[in-house]
Protein backbone atom coordinates (compact mmCIF):
# COMPACT_ATOMS: atom_id res chain seq x y z
CA UNK A 1 0.00 0.00 0.00
CA UNK A 2 1.17 3.32 -0.79
CA UNK A 3 0.29 5.53 1.88
CA UNK A 4 1.75 8.31 -0.51
CA UNK A 5 -1.25 8.76 -1.50
CA UNK A 6 -3.91 9.83 1.74
CA UNK A 7 -0.60 12.25 2.51
CA UNK A 8 -0.97 14.00 -0.82
CA UNK A 9 -4.84 13.88 -0.57
CA UNK A 10 -4.71 15.45 3.03
CA UNK A 11 -2.57 18.10 2.17
CA UNK A 12 -4.87 19.47 -0.85
CA UNK A 13 -7.55 19.62 1.77
CA UNK A 14 -5.52 21.32 4.48
CA UNK A 15 -4.62 23.40 2.22
CA UNK A 16 -7.67 23.98 1.27
CA UNK A 17 -9.18 24.68 3.98
CA UNK A 18 -6.44 27.24 5.24
CA UNK A 19 -6.62 29.38 1.85
CA UNK A 20 -8.34 31.97 3.54
CA UNK A 21 -7.89 32.29 7.32
CA UNK A 22 -7.23 36.27 7.45
CA UNK A 23 -4.27 37.72 9.41
CA UNK A 24 -3.54 34.25 10.92
CA UNK A 25 -3.08 32.43 7.68
CA UNK A 26 0.79 32.71 7.62
CA UNK A 27 1.64 31.45 11.14
CA UNK A 28 -1.13 28.88 10.72
CA UNK A 29 0.07 27.64 7.47
CA UNK A 30 3.45 27.47 8.33
CA UNK A 31 2.91 25.18 11.05
CA UNK A 32 0.37 22.65 9.14
CA UNK A 33 1.69 22.61 5.60
CA UNK A 34 5.58 23.03 6.05
CA UNK A 35 6.12 19.59 7.20
CA UNK A 36 5.05 16.41 8.97
CA UNK A 37 4.46 12.56 8.99
CA UNK A 38 0.57 12.70 8.73
CA UNK A 39 0.28 9.25 10.87
CA UNK A 40 -3.13 10.50 12.08
CA UNK A 41 -5.06 11.46 9.41
CA UNK A 42 -3.51 8.42 7.49
CA UNK A 43 -5.06 6.46 10.57
CA UNK A 44 -8.23 7.56 9.40
CA UNK A 45 -8.24 7.11 6.00
CA UNK A 46 -6.61 3.74 6.74
CA UNK A 47 -9.83 2.64 9.03
CA UNK A 48 -12.22 3.94 6.73
CA UNK A 49 -10.71 3.10 3.66
CA UNK A 50 -10.77 -1.47 5.09
CA UNK A 51 -14.53 -0.70 5.56
CA UNK A 52 -14.74 0.51 1.89
CA UNK A 53 -15.45 3.86 2.78
CA UNK A 54 -16.30 6.49 0.33
CA UNK A 55 -12.94 8.36 1.06
CA UNK A 56 -14.71 12.03 0.55
CA UNK A 57 -16.82 11.36 3.67
CA UNK A 58 -13.72 11.41 5.54
CA UNK A 59 -11.67 14.30 4.42
CA UNK A 60 -13.06 16.66 7.06
CA UNK A 61 -12.05 14.33 10.00
CA UNK A 62 -8.41 13.68 8.57
CA UNK A 63 -8.15 17.12 8.16
CA UNK A 64 -9.50 17.76 11.76
CA UNK A 65 -7.31 15.83 13.70
CA UNK A 66 -4.47 17.15 11.74
CA UNK A 67 -5.24 20.74 12.75
CA UNK A 68 -5.72 19.56 16.32
CA UNK A 69 -2.28 18.04 16.30
CA UNK A 70 -0.23 21.11 14.29
CA UNK A 71 -2.15 23.43 17.14
CA UNK A 72 -1.06 21.32 20.09
CA UNK A 73 2.75 21.49 18.35
CA UNK A 74 2.59 25.06 18.13
CA UNK A 75 1.42 25.40 22.14
CA UNK A 76 3.79 22.67 23.18
CA UNK A 77 6.98 24.36 22.23
CA UNK A 78 5.97 27.54 23.57
CA UNK A 79 8.35 28.72 26.54
CA UNK A 80 5.73 28.40 29.32
CA UNK A 81 5.16 24.89 27.99
CA UNK A 82 8.43 22.40 26.75
CA UNK A 83 10.61 25.25 25.58
CA UNK A 84 11.38 23.73 22.02
CA UNK A 85 12.86 26.46 19.25
CA UNK A 86 13.13 23.94 16.68
CA UNK A 87 10.01 21.75 15.08
CA UNK A 88 10.45 19.84 11.80
CA UNK A 89 13.71 21.39 10.90
CA UNK A 90 12.66 24.54 11.07
CA UNK A 91 12.11 27.29 13.73
CA UNK A 92 9.32 26.26 15.57
CA UNK A 93 6.01 28.95 15.13
CA UNK A 94 6.35 31.33 18.48
CA UNK A 95 9.98 32.18 16.88
CA UNK A 96 9.07 32.68 13.40
CA UNK A 97 6.29 35.00 14.24
CA UNK A 98 6.87 35.60 17.81
CA UNK A 99 4.72 33.75 21.24
CA UNK A 100 1.37 35.76 20.67
CA UNK A 101 0.96 35.09 17.22
CA UNK A 102 1.55 31.52 17.73
CA UNK A 103 -0.62 31.55 20.74
CA UNK A 104 -3.11 32.70 18.49
CA UNK A 105 -2.34 30.38 15.46
CA UNK A 106 -3.06 27.56 17.23
CA UNK A 107 -6.61 29.11 18.82
CA UNK A 108 -7.39 29.34 14.72
CA UNK A 109 -6.31 25.79 14.32
CA UNK A 110 -8.38 24.28 17.53
CA UNK A 111 -10.83 25.84 16.31
CA UNK A 112 -11.01 25.37 12.33
CA UNK A 113 -10.57 21.28 13.29
CA UNK A 114 -14.15 21.29 14.59
CA UNK A 115 -15.48 23.97 11.87
CA UNK A 116 -14.66 21.28 9.01
CA UNK A 117 -16.39 18.69 10.90
CA UNK A 118 -19.46 20.91 11.51
CA UNK A 119 -19.56 22.22 7.70
CA UNK A 120 -19.27 18.68 6.12
CA UNK A 121 -22.32 18.82 3.48
CA UNK A 122 -21.57 14.99 3.15
CA UNK A 123 -22.25 13.71 6.71
CA UNK A 124 -24.85 13.54 8.50
CA UNK A 125 -26.07 15.43 11.61
CA UNK A 126 -26.20 12.37 13.65
CA UNK A 127 -22.86 11.01 12.60
CA UNK A 128 -21.29 14.80 13.21
CA UNK A 129 -22.46 15.05 16.92
CA UNK A 130 -20.49 11.45 17.74
CA UNK A 131 -17.34 12.59 15.72
CA UNK A 132 -17.16 16.13 17.49
CA UNK A 133 -17.59 13.99 20.45
CA UNK A 134 -14.74 11.80 20.04
CA UNK A 135 -12.27 15.11 18.89
CA UNK A 136 -13.46 17.18 22.01
CA UNK A 137 -12.76 14.41 24.24
CA UNK A 138 -9.10 14.03 22.95
CA UNK A 139 -8.29 17.36 22.88
CA UNK A 140 -9.35 17.68 26.47
CA UNK A 141 -7.27 14.37 27.23
CA UNK A 142 -4.59 16.20 25.40
CA UNK A 143 -4.66 19.32 27.42
CA UNK A 144 -4.49 16.91 30.54
CA UNK A 145 -1.48 15.14 29.32
CA UNK A 146 -0.11 18.17 29.01
CA UNK A 147 -0.76 19.45 32.09
CA UNK A 148 0.76 16.07 33.52
CA UNK A 149 3.70 16.21 31.88
CA UNK A 150 4.39 19.81 33.21
CA UNK A 151 4.20 18.88 36.97
CA UNK A 152 5.98 16.07 37.20
CA UNK A 153 9.41 17.63 35.81
CA UNK A 154 12.37 16.44 38.07
CA UNK A 155 9.85 14.23 40.28
CA UNK A 156 10.42 10.93 40.76
CA UNK A 157 7.28 8.96 39.20
CA UNK A 158 5.94 5.79 38.74
CA UNK A 159 5.30 3.81 35.66
CA UNK A 160 1.83 4.01 35.72
CA UNK A 161 2.10 7.72 36.30
CA UNK A 162 3.91 7.77 33.22
CA UNK A 163 1.38 5.74 30.76
CA UNK A 164 -1.11 7.81 32.14
CA UNK A 165 0.39 10.56 30.97
CA UNK A 166 1.55 9.42 26.82
CA UNK A 167 -2.09 8.05 26.41
CA UNK A 168 -3.51 11.19 27.34
CA UNK A 169 -1.03 13.62 25.89
CA UNK A 170 0.42 11.62 22.86
CA UNK A 171 -2.15 8.71 22.56
CA UNK A 172 -5.67 10.45 22.62
CA UNK A 173 -5.45 11.71 19.38
CA UNK A 174 -4.01 8.87 17.69
CA UNK A 175 -7.25 7.49 19.61
CA UNK A 176 -9.47 9.78 18.05
CA UNK A 177 -8.23 9.51 14.57
CA UNK A 178 -8.86 5.72 14.71
CA UNK A 179 -12.28 6.03 16.00
CA UNK A 180 -13.14 9.19 13.24
CA UNK A 181 -12.55 6.54 10.88
CA UNK A 182 -14.46 3.79 12.21
CA UNK A 183 -17.82 6.46 13.11
CA UNK A 184 -17.80 7.38 9.67
CA UNK A 185 -17.63 4.15 8.11
CA UNK A 186 -21.45 2.58 8.21
CA UNK A 187 -20.35 -1.30 7.36
CA UNK A 188 -18.13 -0.86 11.26
CA UNK A 189 -20.16 -2.28 13.31
CA UNK A 190 -19.67 -2.33 17.48
CA UNK A 191 -17.61 -5.55 17.51
CA UNK A 192 -15.34 -3.77 15.40
CA UNK A 193 -15.42 -0.49 17.02
CA UNK A 194 -14.21 -2.65 19.78
CA UNK A 195 -11.41 -3.78 18.95
CA UNK A 196 -10.11 -0.78 16.66
CA UNK A 197 -10.62 1.04 20.37
CA UNK A 198 -8.06 -0.98 21.68
CA UNK A 199 -5.78 -1.19 18.94
CA UNK A 200 -5.75 2.65 19.06
CA UNK A 201 -4.66 2.96 22.28
CA UNK A 202 -2.40 0.49 21.97
CA UNK A 203 -0.39 1.96 19.19
CA UNK A 204 -0.99 5.52 21.19
CA UNK A 205 1.19 4.55 24.28
CA UNK A 206 3.40 2.41 21.43
CA UNK A 207 4.02 5.77 19.88
CA UNK A 208 5.03 7.58 22.68
CA UNK A 209 7.45 5.50 23.89
CA UNK A 210 8.99 5.13 20.50
CA UNK A 211 9.36 8.55 20.99
CA UNK A 212 10.94 8.66 24.47
CA UNK A 213 13.54 6.29 22.73
CA UNK A 214 13.86 8.44 19.47
CA UNK A 215 14.79 11.35 21.84
CA UNK A 216 18.23 9.71 22.95
CA UNK A 217 19.21 7.73 19.74
CA UNK A 218 18.07 9.16 17.06
CA UNK A 219 20.20 12.85 15.83
CA UNK A 220 19.04 16.41 15.36
CA UNK A 221 18.58 16.50 11.66
CA UNK A 222 16.47 13.72 11.51
CA UNK A 223 14.69 14.00 14.73
CA UNK A 224 13.81 17.47 13.16
CA UNK A 225 13.85 18.95 17.07
CA UNK A 226 17.15 19.05 19.37
CA UNK A 227 18.12 15.02 20.35
CA UNK A 228 17.93 14.47 24.62
CA UNK A 229 15.37 17.42 25.01
CA UNK A 230 13.61 15.24 27.23
CA UNK A 231 16.50 14.36 29.32
CA UNK A 232 17.61 17.87 29.42
CA UNK A 233 14.44 19.17 30.86
CA UNK A 234 15.33 16.49 33.59
CA UNK A 235 11.69 14.73 32.14
CA UNK A 236 10.67 11.34 33.08
CA UNK A 237 10.57 8.89 30.25
CA UNK A 238 10.32 5.08 29.71
CA UNK A 239 14.05 4.98 28.99
CA UNK A 240 14.55 7.23 32.67
CA UNK A 241 12.45 4.72 34.40
CA UNK A 242 13.17 1.27 32.40
CA UNK A 243 16.07 1.64 30.70
CA UNK A 244 16.88 2.14 27.36
CA UNK A 245 16.12 -1.94 26.12
CA UNK A 246 13.04 -2.33 28.31
CA UNK A 247 11.57 0.28 26.92
CA UNK A 248 12.26 -0.83 22.99
CA UNK A 249 10.97 -3.82 23.88
CA UNK A 250 7.52 -2.83 25.55
CA UNK A 251 6.57 -0.81 22.74
CA UNK A 252 7.68 -3.28 20.21
CA UNK A 253 5.67 -5.46 22.08
CA UNK A 254 2.81 -3.18 22.02
CA UNK A 255 3.02 -2.94 18.39
CA UNK A 256 2.41 -6.34 18.09
CA UNK A 257 -0.44 -6.84 20.23
CA UNK A 258 -2.19 -4.00 18.08
CA UNK A 259 -1.24 -5.86 14.79
CA UNK A 260 -2.45 -9.13 16.39
CA UNK A 261 -5.81 -7.47 17.06
CA UNK A 262 -6.87 -6.46 13.90
CA UNK A 263 -6.88 -10.19 12.85
CA UNK A 264 -10.46 -10.26 15.07
CA UNK A 265 -12.01 -7.71 12.71
CA UNK A 266 -14.69 -8.50 10.38
CA UNK A 267 -12.60 -7.13 7.38
CA UNK A 268 -9.38 -7.79 5.69
CA UNK A 269 -7.09 -5.51 7.99
CA UNK A 270 -3.86 -5.94 5.46
CA UNK A 271 -3.14 -2.30 5.11
CA UNK A 272 -3.92 -1.23 8.78
CA UNK A 273 -1.46 -3.96 9.69
CA UNK A 274 1.47 -2.56 6.81
CA UNK A 275 0.53 1.21 8.51
CA UNK A 276 1.16 -0.26 12.08
CA UNK A 277 4.48 -2.46 11.00
CA UNK A 278 5.50 1.26 9.15
CA UNK A 279 5.24 3.10 12.75
CA UNK A 280 7.16 0.49 14.36
CA UNK A 281 9.74 1.11 11.91
CA UNK A 282 9.90 5.01 11.54
CA UNK A 283 13.23 6.48 11.69
CA UNK A 284 11.71 10.21 13.66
Amino acid sequence: MDFNIYITRVNAKLDQYLSAQGSLAKAMRYSTLTSGKRFRPILTYCVANIFSTNLNLVDSSSCAVEFIHAYSLIHDDLPVMDDDDMRHNQPSCHKRFGEAQAILAGDGLQALAFEVLVNDDLISADIKIELLKFLTRASFEMAEGQAIDLSIIAKQVDIATLESMHRKKTGALLSCAVNLGAIISKKCNNEDRIILDVFSKDIGLAYQIQDDVFDIEVPDALLGKNQYSDECKNKPTYPSLLGLDKSKLTYKNLYKKASDELDLLSVDATELQQLTVNLQARLF
